[in-house]
């Protein structure tokens, strides 16, 4: 067995360096952990995705600290619209907590999707993801890992810390709905959630300009909007891919995939088994971005109003967020 506390190195594979940052509880340390292994990775000095004829436990959630009150989503107290400093600290906070998890969701991903019979509705030979998969998700772990940073120093900066603050587990939540199947995973992670975070996002940076505080707006604007954007994209990509290849492949997810004509028809069905409606109103600029077309979710949309109106970056965005990373952007 692979000991999960020694540092990653070149006689890892892929899976045991994204099992060893699961392993770390403390969210610096898991950082500097994940770094390790995007390095090792990206340089090739790891090659091997996983090992032959070994399959690991994945934990059914990730080492977290404890210095982080975690409170019921519907119990946490309100964010406010960023015209008090404790309000916009209160939003920075909920970022910061958002792309810890993130960094965990990103190595997750690998580690429980990668290995030959993992995965119970992947069929016993897997999902056999190319190379190109592991690259987006070890990329996403990086940039999360940098989110978080650049937000923990904005934190303090704001005369604050990581941890002051309660915090929810929303998005681990919703992972571990979906551990048994890669396309739900990618469906409501990555083209729920994260594409909920688009939608809410420019009403953020606009709340916290209007509240003076052209740092926050600007690290969000210049640095976690734009790459948020292309995380979304690795999940329409990589939902996409599963759907072309369904009529050869096995599994549960490859029977309920040949079931439906086109990729949208198949994000619908996953949608609606581990997650439901979506909340307008949608940013269609960025979401287009990302490769969504509004078939995708449109047909998902609450009756509210005028469902179809887009934010602009930058604008205010009506109406409040849905779950995950949403309600953690504080809206």
């Amino acid at each position: 067995m692979v000991d999960l506390t020694s540092p990653p190195g070149p006689e890892d594979t892929l899976v045991e360096l994204a099992l060893k940052v699961l392993h770390v509880a403390d969210p610096w340390e898991k950082a500097n952990v994940s770094d390790a292994a995007v390095k090792l990775w990206r340089s090739g000095e790891v090659r091997a995705i996983y090992r032959e004829g070994v399959t690991h436990p994945v934990p059914d959630k990730p080492a977290r600290s404890d210095k982080v009150r975690l409170l019921a989503p519907g119990a946490m107290p309100r964010r406010g619209k960023g015209g008090s400093l404790e309000s916009r600290r209160s939003i920075v906070h909920s970022l910061c907590h958002i792309e810890s998890w993130a960094v965990d969701l990103s190595w997750d991903i690998i580690a429980r999707f990668a290995q030959p019979g993992a995965s119970a509705g992947a069929g016993p030979e897997g999902y056999g993801m190319p190379r190109e998969f592991f690259d987006d998700f070890v990329t996403v772990a990086d940039d999360e890992c940098r989110h978080f940073r650049l937000l923990a120093a904005r934190l303090e900066a704001m005369g604050s810390h990581y941890g002051a603050m309660p915090a929810h587990d929303g998005l681990w939540e919703s992972a571990e709905r979906t551990a048994g199947s890669l396309p739900a995973r990618l469906a409501v992670e990555h083209c729920a959630h994260e594409a909920r975070g688009l939608d809410v996002l420019p009403q953020t940076i606009a709340r916290m300009r209007r509240g003076g505080d052209e740092d926050t707006a600007a690290l969000l604007e210049g640095t976690v909007y734009p790459e948020e954007i292309t995380h979304c994209a690795a999940g329409v990509r990589w939902l996409k891919h599963l759907h072309a290849r369904a009529g050869e492949a096995d599994g549960a997810w490859a029977l309920e995939a040949r079931k439906h004509e086109n990729v949208a028809g198949f994000f619908h069905a996953l949608m609606t088994g581990n997650f439901g409606s979506l909340k307008p109103p949608f940013n269609h600029a960025a979401r287009a971005e990302a490769g969504f077309d509004p078939t995708w979710y449109l047909p998902l949309a609450r009756a509210q109003g005028s469902a179809a109106a887009a934010p602009e970056a930058g604008a205010s965005v009506a109406g409040a967020p849905q779950g995950g990373e949403a309600q953690a952007a504080g809206v």
